[in-house]
């Protein structure tokens, strides 16, 4: 295994960017001969060469693009080590990471762990929350780059312990001119009965748009998409345009619609119901700080 520098690779990626050792060697306050030098070394580890030399500067080559993806990730990874390390040194006794999907951070996930926070004997735990896609909240925690993930529960969880967290209950959001509104007034509609007519979409790997494409699919159709978007809020805020509608969990949509011309359609179809479930690789393995939150959520 090689023993790699991380100020090699800094330098490196930095070089990479400014295409130029010499400009590097400037911010940095370096001699240019002393960049060289780490960057051959590099080299020579990799066993393949980096860059290749042009009339506008260094390019990387095909084996240097990839180092450069990886010593990325490697330097991200090693900085938000530093952060969280850092943080011991201030106080703080405990740290649990999660990674959660958009439908649980933008329902009460932050109230609950706002409260577990305010506990007297929680004070000194730090809990970072990350949002990814399911896929991903699943990859991260049996990878152990989280403590836990929550999810729905419809994820490929193998090889996991879960606990049942909370639930939601997908609904149409549409603006109250719309004709499935006036349609639907305050009855549920089956996915079926919306499918003729133009969508907000979320990010093609959520939960939500992989479960729609599906149900859209075993009905003979297509999602007509007119928008994408990357969260709840915007899309909801294309249904207050009128550009389209959206399916969202409505729990999340009958807050935003209050005071709007949003109007909620509860979805009839059975999969609407959504369970979600906190997961981990094993309870045993779990820091204080890790249980103590995982019982709390578990609670609510």
């Amino acid at each position: 295994m090689y023993d790699l520098s991380l100020l090699n690779l800094r330098l490196f990626v930095q070089v990479c960017e400014q295409r130029s050792i010499a400009r590097v060697a400037q911010a940095e306050a370096l001699v240019a001969s002393a960049i060289s030098k780490r960057l051959a070394q590099l080299e020579h580890q990799m066993g393949a060469p980096l860059f290749i030399r042009e009339r506008r500067g260094l390019r990387p080559t095909a084996a240097g693009e990839t180092l450069l993806e990886h010593a990325r990730t490697m330097l991200a990874a090693a900085n938000h080590m530093q952060q969280e390390m850092a943080a011991y040194s201030k106080g703080v006794q405990g740290q649990v990471r999660v990674l959660v999907t958009a439908s649980v951070m933008a329902e009460s996930l932050a109230d609950h762990v706002a409260s577990f926070l305010q506990q007297p004997a929680h004070t000194s735990i730090r809990v970072t929350l990350e949002e990814c896609v399911s896929p991903d909240v699943v990859r991260g925690v049996r990878e152990g780059r989280a403590a836990m993930g929550i999810c729905w529960d419809a994820a490929d969880l193998s090889g996991l312990q879960t606990q049942p967290y909370s639930s939601d209950h997908l609904a149409i959001a549409a603006h109250k001119s719309h004709p499935i509104a006036r349609m639907a007034q305050s009855a549920a509609v089956h996915f079926s009965d919306v499918l003729d007519y133009e969508h907000v979409s979320m990010p093609a790997l959520s939960a939500v748009q992989i479960l729609l494409t599906r149900a859209a699919a075993q009905e003979g159709k297509a999602l007509r998409h007119r928008v994408h978007v990357s969260n709840f809020d915007a899309a909801l805020r294309v249904v207050q345009a009128n550009l389209a509608i959206s399916v969202v969990p409505r729990e999340v949509a009958l807050s935003f619609a209050a005071n709007t011309d949003v109007r909620v359609i509860p979805l009839a179809d059975s999969w609407a119901k959504r369970q979600f479930a906190i997961s981990y690789r094993d309870a045993a393995l779990l820091s204080s700080a890790a249980k103590a939150l995982l019982n709390h959520l578990a609670a609510q």
